[in-house]
């Protein structure tokens, strides 16, 4: 499905060139779901950017389904079927959930299918299909609410950066739920997401440990995992804040 070719990705930092992604080459199959973790700074959000459009890389080349998208803005590969879930969620002043959850799905879908959206996530939907999209939601609402959108959009290849921040570990369960039942679909559907937490390693098909840019590692989850689990802060203070309250879910 998405294929990346010795991807790299620079900027100019006092007059310097600094790379953050390096040369990076990757495959990822169709109904697969590819975990991106590895050290703050590796590069792992700037990766997922350049999957979808946002940023443009300065060598390499990316595919999408035998096409080559290098070039492609992000509009052309949300056409084609690439979504993007932000780290931090954009606000939109004047735009209602129903509304949003609508021009993700590219069609006037009713207000209980929007609803079915918003309770896959967690949300009570009868407290938040009609609220306006802005500073009221905290960052955890507004997480899960894009979340939803990204449902709704039904994309051959979904790609989330952290989708675990913001959101209090009560409601993480749900969140996993989300991402097994979306690599349960047989419509061919694909999903990439970057994060930290052993949950969320624990459901993928494939691991790829970025450090430094360059990809470290890459393998299936049984064989990779084992050499990851405890070198990572974040799994760190997970275990931590489950030990401290004792009935959280399991990290």
């Amino acid at each position: 499905m998405l294929r990346i070719k010795n991807l790299s990705f620079g900027v100019a930092v006092e007059g310097e060139q600094k790379e953050i992604v390096r040369d990076v080459s990757l495959d990822v199959a169709e109904n697969s779901l590819v975990v991106i973790t590895g050290p703050n700074g590796g590069g792992k959000s700037t990766l997922a950017r350049l999957i979808a459009g946002i940023e443009k890389p300065t060598a390499g080349k990316i595919f999408f389904r035998g096409e080559d998208i290098t070039e492609k803005s992000v509009t052309e590969r949300a056409n084609l079927g690439i979504a993007f879930a932000f780290q931090q969620p954009v606000r939109f002043k004047g735009l209602d959930v129903l509304d949003l959850i609508r021009i993700a799905s590219g069609k006037k879908i009713s207000m209980a299918e929007a609803c079915d959206y918003l309770s896959a996530v967690g949300l009570c939907a009868r407290d938040y299909i009609g609220r306006e999209v802005n500073a009221s939601l905290s960052g955890g609402e507004l997480k899960r609410i894009e979340i939803a959108t990204v449902l709704a959009r039904k994309a051959a290849l979904s790609v989330f950066d952290e989708p675990e921040a913001g959101i209090d570990l009560w409601s993480f369960k749900n969140l996993i739920d989300v991402f097994k039942n979306m690599r349960g679909d047989s419509d061919g559907r694909s999903i990439i997401i970057i994060s930290h937490q052993e949950r969320i390693l624990n459901i993928a098909d494939e691991i790829v440990v970025l450090k430094n840019g360059s990809v470290e590692k890459r393998g299936k989850r049984e064989e990779i995992l084992p050499t990851i689990l405890g070198t990572s802060s974040a799994v760190g203070e997970c275990r931590r804040i489950e030990n401290a309250k004792g009935d959280g879910p399991k990290c």
